[in-house]
Order: structure tokens, then sequence, then C-alpha cells
């Protein structure tokens, strides 16, 4: 109950922002999520491919 809720509340105040949309993000091999997004009628989005940079890559980037 307490997700719906959470998505509920975020859904009216986008309704009351004039947005056109709300997304997040969730793992892949987070099945039961994943069922229930779907069940609140998400939709999966393929366009997009995360990428992150952590440790070792991350302080290079940083330090030019």
């Amino acid at each position: 109950g307490a997700g719906k809720a959470l998505l509920r509340r975020l859904a009216q105040r986008c309704q009351d922002e004039g947005l056109a949309r709300l997304e997040w993000s969730v793992l892949d091999w987070n099945a039961p999520s994943i069922a229930f997004y779907d069940s609140l009628g998400a939709s999966a989005q393929t366009e997009w491919i995360v990428r992150r940079l952590t440790d070792g890559p991350l302080k290079a980037l940083a330090e030019g």
C-alpha cells in the first residue's frame, strides 16, 4: 500500500504542476516491482541505456 500511495501522490503532483509524465528506474531482475508497475499501466522505455562512472574511472575523469 505504501508504494502505491507514494506513486499516487507523485502522479497528483504531476497533474497539479501540468507535467506530462512520471519516470523512474527499476532493476531488470526486480520482477515483483516490474509486475507492480505494469499493473499501474507503466510502460518500459527502451530508448535509453543507463551509463555509470564509479571508482577509478570516476576519479580519472574528475582529475582530468
